[in-house]
């Protein structure tokens, strides 16, 4: 799979720097809408995102039989056409199953920010939904990173404690997130609860991975832009 963040990669629109054909991409937030659509057209892949402090406001709407709502009203598909948005959600795409959390700390008054008791009662509701759904959770898709795991001092870009009670409960194979831009360096892959792999993919990576296992094999990387 092809999972990306934060920072547009022009060559990946060309397709140059992907090895093979990844089957799904991930989105963890702060891209245009139109990158995501072309990567996933460009794949031939289903798309699964969450949305970014950057990004619109996606609350509210609906999709029915007769296509998307706000308020009751027609409206067109708010995020990346034919994408599945996973925020407070968990969806099974590609064979895996993923649990999403977008938006970051509440540092202004722009969209898809959380104050940390906030995005805790979202992490409940997430949590109490996947259990519902008795399926094992190979991704934690999200924006932020949790806390003192590959976050930043600055209240923008620190994570969100409650994403270790969260990881706990969930289990899953990885954390995926962006927010945290890499500025030239390497983020380090770093472990999160027992076995979880908090990756931070600001830039893009291609990677495998075994449900079953548990076993992360990265192909292709690139840190930022």
């Amino acid at each position: 799979m092809l999972a990306v963040a934060d920072e547009v990669v022009d060559s990946l629109t060309y397709g140059v720097g992907i090895e093979e054909k990844p089957d799904l991409i991930l989105g963890a937030g702060d891209l245009p809408f139109s990158y995501l659509e072309i990567l996933s057209t460009l794949c031939d892949a289903p798309c699964v995102f969450v949305p970014g402090n950057h990004d619109a406001d996606l609350h509210g709407y609906r999709r029915g039989r007769t296509g998307w709502t706000r308020s009751g009203l027609p409206t067109d598909d708010p995020g990346p056409a034919g994408a599945i948005n996973a925020d407070g959600r968990t969806v099974r795409v590609a064979g895996l199953t993923i649990a999403g959390l977008g938006g970051c700390r509440r540092y202004n008054a722009g969209p898809n920010q959380y104050t940390e008791r906030a995005q805790r009662t979202r992490a409940a509701r997430l949590r109490l939904g996947s259990r519902l759904r008795r399926r094992d959770i190979d991704i934690l898709l999200t924006h932020s990173p949790a806390r003192s795991v590959g976050d930043g001092d600055d209240l923008p870009h620190r994570g969100f404690r409650c994403y270790h009670p969260l990881v706990a409960s969930l289990d899953p194979v990885l954390l995926v997130h962006g927010h945290v831009h890499p500025f030239g360096t390497r983020p380090d892959d770093r472990l999160i609860g027992e076995r979880t792999t908090s990756m931070n993919v600001v830039g893009y990576c291609q990677f495998t991975i075994d449900p079953a296992t548990g076993a992360v094999a990265v192909g292709r990387r690139r840190y930022g832009a």
